[in-house]
């Protein structure tokens, strides 16, 4: 049974992680603040929460508006760019960390595989060594550092690629982008496995472990495993889910595309956001999955919707594919609830 004690105050709350933890934690029975850029406008299908129009580095008035939040969320990723990171991750990462200590709460951080560079083994634990040379890479070091030695509790949850829950993915902005034309289009070698995480899970997973917080250290860094996929496996589930919407040819797999590796090589030279695809292009050639023992003794089972549900539900999000009928008394609540200023 949850009390009105259970606040989390979701940093970054518009976008598409921000969205689907907003919606884990309010299906779980939190109160939920959900911060924006002061005036921003606010998603339609946002679920009902409190949003907090006020800026990111403006602590003293977040925290404020947000008393009683035992947890924070930062939810906050700046261009996809080299100069973006190296000049916001950093301070994002200070802004939240003077909110979750104003609060006194516990700071909750999606982390990734960037850490451990193009040498990584193909089953990554919390304390594989983090090698990467990439300056992606090593902004995640540096903000993690960052978050240790801050003295702020705080948790970082680590997963691979994201899809679900929205657009601005490799899912939706390259291997399902023309599948209505019955093409997949694949960033990597077919036969590589790589570490995806489906968001709704992935939220879900956050919220478990917010309500488990107390039995960890104060710097603690968890492994989410999601779903270990390759290429191929991506063609097999999504052909069918085509086939049924009467995508390509009837019959036929999904034709399958590639990314142009060599213009985007090219165009590097003069496009950062090009640049920063090119130096993160070992992502795709090198197998690696996340090891969840750690997770899952806390836990338990980690949330996991099977592959064919999850990627069908991600066509769903991008509107691509009619949403299921919902159950009588199972309708989603939607809209802001209030809009601090």
């Amino acid at each position: 049974m949850h009390t009105t004690a259970n606040t989390v105050l979701i940093l970054g709350a518009r976008g598409r992680f921000g969205l689907s933890t907003a919606r884990a934690f309010a299906q779980a029975g939190w109160r939920v603040l959900g911060q924006t850029r002061p005036q921003a406008k606010i998603p339609d299908d946002a679920p009902v929460m409190e949003w907090l129009g006020i800026d990111l580095h403006d602590a003293q008035a977040l925290a404020q508006a947000a008393q009683g939040a035992s947890v924070v969320v930062h939810a906050l990723n700046p261009a996809y760019t080299n100069k973006a990171w190296q000049t916001q991750v950093l301070p994002m990462t200070d802004a939240a960390i003077a909110v979750a200590r104003a609060l006194g709460a516990t700071l909750m951080v999606p982390g990734n595989v960037y850490n451990f560079g193009a040498s990584m083994p193909a089953v990554l634990r919390e304390d594989t060594p983090q090698r990467a040379r990439t300056v992606k890479g090593q902004v995640r070091i540096q903000m993690e550092q960052r978050l240790q030695q801050s003295g702020v509790r705080s948790i970082v949850i680590r997963a691979g690629d994201f899809f679900g829950g929205g657009t601005g993915t490799w899912f939706d902005t390259a291997m399902v982008k023309n599948i209505r034309k019955g093409v997949f289009t694949y960033p990597g070698a077919p036969e590589v496995s790589r570490a995806w995480a489906y968001l709704p899970d992935l939220a879900r997973t956050f919220v478990a472990v917010a309500e488990r917080r107390a039995t960890l250290q104060p710097f603690e860094v968890l492994h989410f495993a999601g779903h270990r996929i390759t290429g191929q496996r991506w063609l097999d589930v999504l052909t069918p889910l085509a086939r049924a919407q009467g995508w390509g040819t009837p019959g036929a797999p999904l034709k399958r595309g590639t990314l142009p590796w060599g213009l985007i090589r090219m165009g590097a030279l003069v496009m950062p956001t090009w640049a920063a695809l090119q130096e993160m292009r070992y992502l795709w050639q090198t197998p690696h999955a996340l090891a969840n023992d750690k997770l899952t003794a806390l836990i338990g089972p980690e949330p996991h919707t099977p592959l064919a549900q999850a990627a069908q539900a991600a066509l769903v999000d991008l509107g691509l594919v009619a949403p299921m009928p919902t159950p009588r008394g199972l309708a989603h609540r939607q809209g802001p609830a209030i809009v601090v200023q």
